[in-house]
């Protein structure tokens, strides 16, 4: 794989800094001289509409952006990935979540293997699976239908599905319900299982490697539980043959360690399976989907695939200054690296929503937050932004003081649909227009702002007319469905997908390992034995941890 082009040496770079600095952001002046202006900034992709206008772009601008991918080899990186080339370095992985959504007709040739084949024979057994617990068919231990549909996974394998599975409630199937359970604080297991019948529940144990702590400590927590209450309601008795056959029907797994898998007590053939080369935040349209396809459907699962499907062909082949994914991507890298933008808000206006941009979180921050360029060189330029959010209106009043008044640059994306999954009615007034103009209302005040002058002629004290003035020029991008439906949720998905590749492209750095969230897990399993009474751990530890271990190991009670 080639050496990082270093951005900040390219002639692009060179424009954009000087761009910077002679242009002065008046969203009012560009509105006013440029009437096409919203039109000319707006694109389309898939089903998308997104409305770029309120954001630092002017013409020179747009094109100096795209020159700035252009000459950092973006184009390049994105056609190695989609080929399967291994582009991730320090993990020498190929990088194929595209490849989980192709069409069954495709083929895409990886080393010698048809890694399309491999992802559809997975995808007709999930398939058949989640349709045989949707009509009754796999039942549990004592022949009852299984109802509810506990995930414990974590990381990607519970923030995609978590997401997934609230966003598009509307597409499930009744009397089918999900829970998740990630935390190893035993108030997850507790909360998401205490009022659960154990004769209905299906534990789907979502772990790669089978090894991964967390999942692990709590698939052992989830098994012991069962045994527990189909024995203490004398459901079953206590010979090992019962305890296994309960086992075996209300556990299955999203593994590719088989022999971890066996040893759980799961039939391997109740395993369902995906690759090195799906990383764990770009994994939520692979097995590890496996709890949303059994509460969708199979049908609506196909069609969630078919938008991931639709954002990867628009970004694989658009021209960059008609490619949704280039042009947001490099208007983060205009944020971060030339205004200073520290974070980037996602504000839904669809309550469905609300988890969104949790998942973002993981998605850019684990891919983006790196120090070292794929070459192991170090980086030249800041990195990454502190992804947050919240679903309007919530978020109004909560938040947007510091968007509108505040002084820090914080760009913003806001998401919404035309047709809600539940037009309802106050007063005879549309609700979700109303809704919506919040939406509109909110980029066009941070856009616009309000002036001086204006307040006053509200009629406001001039002692504190300062307080009332908005200054506006805030940066938004505006994104917009027909509505929230699988395919429309996977479009947005792979959308956000492709910003984060091209800003890592942009950066030189390898957006698919994940090295910094490894040594804090080290470093408790050195700890634990402190925690739990080892004298001579907890005098391995620094003065400050040994402080904090000395307070929990004094005041915890039971």
């Amino acid at each position: 794989m080639r050496t990082p082009v270093d951005a900040t040496t390219t002639q692009a770079w060179a424009d954009l800094s000087r761009l910077h600095d002679q242009t002065n952001v008046d969203f009012r002046r560009w509105f006013a001289e440029d009437p096409d202006r919203a039109r000319r900034f707006s694109l389309s992709a898939a089903d998308l509409f997104a409305d770029l206008s309120k954001n630092y772009l002017t013409d020179e601008v747009r094109d100096a952006l795209v020159r700035l991918a252009e000459q950092v080899g973006v184009a390049e990186h994105r056609d190695a990935m989609f080929a399967g080339e291994r582009i991730n370095t320090t993990e020498n992985r190929s990088v194929l979540h595209t490849a989980l959504r192709l069409p069954a007709d495709a083929s895409l040739n990886v080393e010698g293997t048809d890694v399309v084949a491999q992802v559809h024979e997975v995808l007709d057994r999930i398939y058949a699976f989640a349709d045989k617990v949707r009509n009754g068919e796999w039942v549990g231990v004592t022949g009852k239908p299984l109802t509810t549909i506990i995930n414990i996974g974590i990381g990607g394998s519970d923030l995609g599905p978590v997401m997934v599975y609230e966003a598009l409630k509307p597409y499930k199937q009744a009397g089918i319900e999900c829970r998740f359970i990630s935390n190893i604080d035993p108030a997850d297991m507790f909360e998401k299982t205490h009022d659960v019948d154990p004769e209905t529940v299906l534990f789907i144990v979502a772990s790669k490697t089978f090894t991964t702590l967390e999942t692990m400590t709590n698939a052992r927590m989830a098994k012991n539980w069962l045994i527990n209450s189909l024995q203490g309601a004398e459901i079953i008795d206590g010979s090992e043959q019962a305890r296994a056959d309960a086992i075996r029907r209300h556990f299955v797994a999203v593994s590719t360690n088989l022999e971890k898998v066996a040893e759980f007590g799961i039939d391997p053939d109740n395993a369902f399976g995906f690759w090195d080369w799906v990383g764990g935040r770009y994994s939520v349209d692979s097995a590890v989907g496996l709890s949303d396809v059994i509460a969708l459907g199979p049908d609506n699962w196909r069609d969630f695939l078919a938008g991931f499907h639709a954002m990867d062909e628009h970004f694989r082949t658009a021209p960059f200054a008609e490619n949704l994914p280039v042009m947001m991507g490099m208007l983060n890298v205009w944020y971060n690296n030339f205004y200073g933008a520290q974070s980037h808000a996602v504000l839904p206006y669809a309550q469905y929503l609300h988890r969104f941009a949790a998942y973002l979180q993981q998605l850019t921050m684990e891919s983006n937050g790196k120090r070292t360029r794929w070459d192991s060189s170090p980086v030249t330029t800041q990195t990454g932004e502190v992804f947050w959010g919240e679903p309007g209106t919530n978020g109004q009043h909560a938040f947007y003081q510091l968007i509108h008044q505040g002084t820090k640059v914080i760009p913003a994306d806001f998401i919404a649909v035309a047709t809600p999954a539940h037009a309802l009615r106050e007063g005879g007034n549309d609700v979700h227009a109303l809704f919506l103009s919040n939406f509109f209302a909110q980029t066009a005040a941070l856009a616009l702002g309000k002036t001086e002058d204006e307040v006053r002629a509200e009629g406001t004290a001039e002692q504190i007319v300062p307080a009332r003035v908005f200054p506006g020029n805030k940066p938004t991008t505006s994104i917009m469905a027909p509505e929230l439906s699988p395919r429309v949720l996977g479009e947005l998905i792979a959308l956000y997908e492709h910003i984060t590749f091209v800003e890592g492209v942009v950066w030189g750095i390898n957006s698919f390992d994940q090295w910094g969230v490894e040594l804090g897990k080290v470093l408790a399993s050195q700890i634990a034995p402190a925690v739990t009474g080892d004298d001579d751990a907890l005098n391995a530890q620094d003065a400050s941890t040994r402080n904090l271990i000395d307070y929990y190991r004094a005041n915890r009670r039971n």
